[in-house]
């Protein structure tokens, strides 16, 4: 029999333990256990594994190398007993459990307003944790397990053990302060020489910038800033001169129309599409399900955008009948 098929839960749990709170005698006294057990437990787990999991020193316990990589793996094994644990309590009915859903900024203003509601009445119990983040910021954690489901842009490339399915359409504007002093310019060529902040849907600041004015025949602007947060874009550009390609979303949001105004170029400025984004390899547990659901169903109405083949026949049903 393999190793790993007779490592037990509880040496799973302490080893996740220790490393969250630094030492074996934090750990112990954080779950209410002894401090002898847990270190047999580790013991016995490195010995199974073989392989030793923490360097210990004076100043507790430090993950080794080897042990970098098993606690990836342990902290989404124990992600996923904790949903399975929570998705079957769902099937039964009950109501509790916790979704984590990471959304763009795009999709908290077009889209969660309208499907928190919904999604309350049926699991008023549920916690739901929203993060705010683009995805190259969130793609390790969605991996893992520790994030459900992430809403909003995402790169082509994503890779195949993430499934995809869009949501709608979106086109971007050009964004600066009000009275910005190239308000009235009309095309993206006389806005190459200013200041340009980027944000994080890519990982290069430049990347987000370049294929746009490439498209035009224009040199790309090199990007002073890059931007992580919705709070950081609008302090910034609201009290500076730099300019920012957004979603249109964000300008026909009431909270940014006294600070911020569009300069209307000619070109198109087309945006990724907002999509969704989940592991492909496991389900999501009926209370994050339902919440992609109100999710969809706020972007039919709002976009009438045409499903996606990743929806179905089955799919589109059930979004005709919730409409």
């Amino acid at each position: 029999m393999n190793n790993l098929t007779v490592v037990k839960f509880s040496a799973l749990r302490d080893f996740l333990a220790v490393v969250e709170r630094g030492s074996v005698h934090a750990a112990a006294r954080h779950q209410g256990g002894a401090q002898p057990t847990v270190s047999r437990n580790i013991r016995e787990l490195e010995r199974r594994l073989g392989v030793v999991l923490f360097e210990r020193s004076a100043k507790g316990a430090q993950l080794t190398p080897l042990g970098k990589v098993f606690y990836s793996r342990a902290r989404a094994a124990q992600g996923e007993l904790l949903r399975a644990e929570e998705e079957l309590a769902q099937l039964r009915g009950e109501t509790h459990g916790n979704v984590t859903m990471a959304l763009s900024t795009v999709a908290q203003f077009a889209l969660l307003p309208d499907a928190i509601g919904p999604f309350r009445r049926k699991y008023p119990d549920v916690r739901l944790n929203i993060m705010d983040a683009l995805f190259p910021r969130i793609d390790s954690d969605l991996r893992s397990g520790s994030i459900d489901c992430y809403i909003g842009p995402a790169p082509e490339d994503i890779g195949s053990e993430f499934r995809t399915e869009t949501l709608f359409e979106n086109t971007r504007v050009v964004v600066g302060r009000k009275g910005h002093p190239l308000s009235k310019a009309k095309s993206l060529r006389d806005l190459v020489d200013a200041e340009w902040a980027s944000t994080t849907l890519t990982h290069r600041a430049d990347a987000e910038l370049a294929p746009l004015f490439e498209q035009y025949g224009l040199p790309t602007p090199r990007p002073v800033m890059q931007m992580h947060s919705a709070l950081t874009t609008l302090v910034l550009i609201a009290k500076t001169d730099l300019l920012v390609l957004l979603p249109i979303q964000w300008v026909e949001s009431q909270l940014w129309t006294d600070a911020v105004q569009t300069i209307p170029v000619k070109e198109l400025l087309p945006a990724p599409p907002i999509r969704i984004v989940r592991r492909s390899a496991l389900p999501l547990t009926p209370a994050a399900e339902y919440f992609c659901d109100m999710m969809r169903r706020v972007a039919v109405n709002k976009y009438a955008a045409p499903a996606t083949p990743a929806l179905g026949g089955a799919k589109k049903s059930r979004l005709a009948r919730m409409r």
